[in-house]
């Protein structure tokens, strides 16, 4: 019998109930996420005469703003606290979500344009005042809804933290991690046909209402929120048995205080960067979310430029859906650190640092995607989705990392901080890729055999290919030894 469950008290599930409600918001946030990326080509695009460098400058501030929100929503989930932070957090951001619906009509006023029409047709100064116009519009969304999506991974790292022991913590973040796969999965069949539905029965241009709908999904989830979320020492639902497994753990934490003769460290944002297990995280981030970011965001880009499928296409979809069926995998990732700590008894930095090479082992496979995809649309797409699973992989355990290794007062803090560098990789590689995009299809720029805008994907997708193996490398020269900050 279980050490964690006794005769006639069989231990509670609770936990999972949890994760789902993680895997709930981070569905959700991808979403949110998703909407203008799977409508600026093909709906938002024509409207305000939006060239590839437009959309680069959005998504780059977007991250920067992502970036920086993420070192103080940190600081601000572990003052507030997980219940009422992650409340905050998703109102921000869906309110941001639905704001972008209201950039459309701003512009018509802004410009002196009447209607949809009439911003179609305009053309020389007009279009690209009304494209510079639109463009500072959905950047004060895309601000809003960076600053209230920043609190998302520290706030479900932090939950973590406090249902889960550290054995289990990569699963856990694995499986509600999956829910930016599943947005991603469920966005490209929703959202084009939404904005083409309501296009065609005239409310707006379409793409207005895919905002509203998709944003108000965050406020349900609020509502239960509310009614799931305890502390599992005040939760009803957590009986004994389960509640001492959540805490197994703990006489190790309670050892450390003790041999410190002093509480829990309280660490500022300064404190938690004198350690190098912060700057491993900073790093593999920094190197690596940029990466599914710009998967995220320029894949139909890429399916519309290179293929010529636009959005709402069924093939364009069947692609973009079957890239994001892969990424499911990423499921047993969170997994394999577990079954290496199981089989060999190994701490968890070392059970994570062993499974993370071979995830980074995985998108070096990008180097190929280009050159096959002159064959068939379906190798790149295939090979982007097994990177983007890898790189799923990787996001959950990197994320444990920080929970392993600092106090649970600091978790989200560390967390905060790994995403500013996370989102600072991500504005440089979204607002680079515009340019270079834009640069290549203008000059017709050739590069191992690939011109035009084809050559600048090849480059792009090389960048991708290593990042994970160099920040590997240098997580592991940082720390090269499990090591609790005490």
């Amino acid at each position: 019998m279980s050490t964690f469950q006794t005769q006639g008290n069989k231990m509670t599930n609770y936990r999972w109930i949890i994760c789902s409600m993680l895997f709930f918001a981070t569905t959700v946030n991808y979403l949110d996420r998703q909407v203008l990326s799977l409508t600026w080509k093909d709906f938002i695009a024509p409207e305000f005469h939006w060239t590839d460098a437009h959309y680069g400058y959005i998504t780059a501030v977007f991250s920067i703003v992502y970036a920086i929100a993420n070192l103080f929503a940190g600081r601000f989930v572990d003052w507030l606290g997980s219940k009422k932070g992650y409340l905050w957090a998703i109102a921000v951001w869906s309110l941001g979500a639905c704001l972008h619906a209201l950039c459309g009509w701003a512009t018509e006023h802004t410009v002196g344009l009447g209607d949809v029409a009439n911003m179609l047709q305009a053309s020389g100064d007009v279009a690209a005042t009304i494209a510079i116009t639109s463009v500072y519009y959905f950047i004060a969304a895309r601000i809003v809804l960076g600053a209230g999506e920043a609190g998302n991974f520290p706030a479900a790292i932090k939950v973590t933290a406090e249902y889960f022991p550290k054995k289990d913590r990569a699963f856990a973040t694995s499986i509600f991690n999956a829910g930016s796969t599943v947005g991603a999965l469920i966005a490209p069949l929703c959202i084009p046909t939404l904005a083409k539905f309501f296009k065609n029965v005239g409310v707006g241009n379409g793409w207005e209402m895919a905002f509203i709908i998709i944003g108000a999904l965050g406020f349900i989830w609020m509502g239960l929120w509310l009614f799931v979320y305890k502390k599992p020492e005040e939760n009803k639902s957590v009986n004994a048995a389960e509640l001492a497994y959540i805490h197994q753990d703990d006489n190790e934490e309670v050892e450390a205080e003790a041999n410190n003769d002093k509480e829990e460290k309280k660490l500022s944002i300064l404190q938690c960067l004198s350690y190098r297990q912060a700057w491993a995280v900073i790093m593999g981030k920094f190197l690596t979310d940029g990466v599914w970011w710009f998967f995220l965001f320029w894949t139909p880009a890429y399916i519309s430029d290179v293929y010529g499928f636009s959005s709402d296409t069924a093939t364009a979809q069947l692609l973009i859906f079957v890239l994001y069926a892969i990424t499911m995998f990423s499921i047993y990732g969170g997994k394999l650190p577990t079954i290496i700590i199981n089989k060999t008894g190994k701490d968890p930095y070392a059970a994570r640092m062993k499974a993370m090479f071979i995830f980074a082992l995985f998108p070096l496979l990008a180097l190929f995607a280009q050159p096959l995809g002159e064959i068939s649309y379906w190798f790149p797409i295939i090979i982007i989705g097994i990177a983007g699973a890898a790189h799923q992989s990787w996001s959950a355990n990197i994320y444990t990392v920080g929970s392993d290794m600092f106090p649970k007062s600091a978790v989200a803090t560390i967390i905060g901080i790994g995403g500013m560098a996370g989102g600072i990789g991500s504005f440089l590689i979204n607002m680079g890729s515009g340019l270079l995009f834009d640069y290549a299809g203008r000059t017709n720029m050739a590069f191992f055999g690939f011109e035009g805008k084809e050559a600048g994907y090849f480059i792009v997708f090389c960048i991708c290919a290593i990042a994970y193996m160099l920040a590997w490398c240098i997580m592991k020269a940082l720390v090269p030894k499990y090591k609790v900050i005490k």
